[in-house]
């Protein structure tokens, strides 16, 4: 980026801010093999975009400055590529510049990442190994230092033993450079290719994962597959989602930059997007892959979309979906009572990306309102709720159990209902039913999570029973359980880690504690101090400025999101959002039944004694 002309950083806001924001991807050949290359956004704001990009890799280079070294954004990179298992080689970049040091850096590495990591940028030449190496290698495990007394001469021997280990995530090889003056490119390239190697199969059933969607300057979706299995030509018909849905392929492209090129037929292993998939999603499994993917990093703040009233709000939220399917975190919602648009979001720099982006595909002023935290709810008492919807003509009644779950679990859904209650059908309703969005809890209106919920039985009639009884039912059943449960409310929360000089060390301390926070016992290295802890969100969303201020930029910080816990100030923020549980237009927790052709309402704590069941 310093001369903003990136090949994979092609869009003038990427330009602009010399950062890498969309995960765009190239493709090169070199030895014989080819090469498909992801290049993923390398700031806080945009990781779950990362995030999404790091399951379809192979193998991953974490590039890293000689200069700067470590920054807090590279330490959820590298959790992230230890979570999915990614084979990684580091490159300690811009060696040519004042203040490089590599040995200080590789120090770094070691204390902060792992003792696997070994710098082969002397010691592996083609696919010579030096003595060093070999015997580095031989350290790693009782049985590998018994085979290198047998037999330390046997160079491909351990040459194979050198890619398991990293493809076992055993090792982790490491070089450095100057990628802006070619310095030592062409051998990393060399080595990674001797390192590394694939196992791909075209034989067999197509499948693959959906790991983004675009839409192009005309409009056209675009859905990205990394194809794992069998091959898949034009006019395929490929399924894929839950209700699996069955759609023609129409055309195949792989990309290199901005520019692509079409093909008739891709096989396993290649990186490429297709269009004919109008409903796929980012995480989806295709063709004999099943399932969806999860991820991690999830926003932690919500914002209000601000624009014109004399656009059309359903212009306006159109536009927002087509962003959502192409960052699933968004999450954007349309509240009808309160007509407006609200969307989740990392960070501000992610807001500002959006404003312009909304600007120049859609032609659409936006600004955003200051963001908010994104506030969930809970329970932590065992309970039945009960609900019951009988209106004339009309007949369900669905007895759940609500548990506590364990932290950051969300919910899960267990069936102890016999199919002689209800049927199979009906069970799965009510299944759906409790997934199909997120739901209110009573103390702020915010999305429920953690809690077992289980259906234990239900009843329909064979006349009245007819669509959206049971939805009614459902929602009114986990309504009256939460009035019966022992609520709390749930605020994110940050893994901090945090390196100062030791004479900074009692204010960080004191700062977080002001925080509402809480820290591990403090470790020193030399004249340095590591804090390691967690804070909430809400009070540490700013730290970094101010922890660049007092020690002068020395200091660094990485924050990570560590999930949801308690609320530090959960009376202030209930009464900051003086929601109303009894006015909320989406939720009841009364219930409805019928007597002399009338239907009439019971109340939440009256209810239970009045079920069918």
């Amino acid at each position: 980026m310093d001369h903003k002309d990136a090949f994979l950083d092609s869009h003038e806001i990427e330009k602009e801010r010399g950062i890498t924001v969309f995960a765009d991807q190239g493709i090169f050949t070199y030895n014989g093999s080819t090469y498909h290359l992801i290049d993923t956004p390398g700031h806080v704001d945009f990781s779950p975009e990362m995030e999404r990009s790091i399951q379809v890799m192979d193998y991953a280079i974490v590039f890293i400055s000689a200069v700067e070294g470590i920054q807090g954004h590279t330490e959820t990179v590298w959790q992230l590529l230890r979570k999915h298992h990614i084979p990684t080689f580091f490159f300690i970049n811009k060696t040519d510049r004042v203040g490089a040091d590599v040995n200080k850096v590789l120090d770094e590495i070691h204390t902060n990442f792992s003792e696997d990591v070994c710098d082969i940028t002397e010691s592996l030449h083609q696919n010579e190994m030096s003595q060093d190496l070999v015997e580095w290698i031989a350290e790693r495990d009782e049985a590998l230092l018994d085979r290198y007394m047998e037999d330390s001469y046997d160079k491909e021997l351990w040459l194979q033993t050198m890619r398991w280990m990293i493809t076992e995530n055993k090792l982790f090889p490491l070089s450095s450079g100057s990628a802006l003056l070619d310095t030592n490119i062409m051998e990393f390239l060399e080595k990674l290719d001797l390192l590394t190697a694939t196992n791909y199969s075209s034989e067999g059933l197509f499948s693959g994962r959906v790991y983004k969607i675009r839409y192009d300057e005309n409009g056209t979706r675009q859905t990205f597959i990394k194809a794992l299995s069998g091959m898949l030509r034009v006019r395929d018909e490929l399924t894929y989602g839950s209700e699996d849905t069955s759609e023609k392929i129409t055309q195949i492209r792989i990309y290199n930059g901005s520019k692509f090129k079409t093909l008739d037929e891709v096989s396993a292993g290649e990186i490429f997007a297709v269009v004919g998939l109008t409903k796929a999603n980012a995480g989806d499994g295709l063709g004999r892959l099943t399932g969806n993917s999860t991820y991690e990093m999830m926003p932690a703040l919500t914002s209000k979309v601000l624009f014109d009233t004399s656009i059309h709000h359903k212009d306006v939220l159109r536009y927002f979906q087509i962003l959502d399917a192409e960052d699933p975190s968004l999450q954007v919602i349309w509240d009808e009572t309160l007509q407006q648009i609200t969307i989740h979001v990392m960070g501000t720099i992610q807001l500002e990306v959006l404003q312009r982006l909304a600007k120049e595909r859609f032609a659409l002023d936006v600004s955003f309102a200051d963001p908010e935290i994104l506030y969930k709810e809970t329970i932590e008492t065992s309970v039945n709720g009960y609900g019951h919807f009988e209106p004339l003509g009309h007949y369900a009644e669905v007895h759940l159990k609500l548990e506590p779950g364990e932290r950051n679990s969300g919910l899960i859904f267990e069936n102890a209902c016999h199919a002689d209650d209800l049927t199979i059908g009906y069970q799965n309703l009510i299944r759906q039913h409790l997934f199909e969005k997120d739901h209110h809890g009573i103390l702020t209106g915010s999305p429920l999570t953690d809690i077992k919920m289980t259906l234990l039985t239900g009843r329909a009639h064979n006349k009245h029973t007819s669509g959206g009884d049971f939805r009614e039912a459902t929602l009114r059943a986990l309504r009256q359980g939460l009035e019966n449960a022992e609520n709390r409310l749930l605020e994110p929360y940050y893994d901090v880690k945090i390196k100062v000089d030791l004479n900074h060390l009692g204010r960080v301390l004191s700062d977080i504690q002001h925080a509402s926070g809480h820290f591990d016992a403090p470790q020193t290295v030399e004249d340095k101090a590591f804090i390691t802890g967690k804070v909430p969100v809400v009070t540490f969303m700013n730290y970094s400025t101010t922890l660049a201020s007092f020690t002068q930029g020395k200091g660094s910080i990485n924050l990570v999101f560590g999930g949801y816990d308690s609320c530090h100030n959960e009376e202030e923020i209930i009464q900051k959002r003086n929601y109303n549980k009894d006015a909320d237009p989406e939720y009841t927790s009364s219930s409805i039944f019928c007597a002399k052709g009338v239907g009439y309402s019971v109340p939440w704590d009256e209810a239970e004694s009045k079920m069918h069941v």
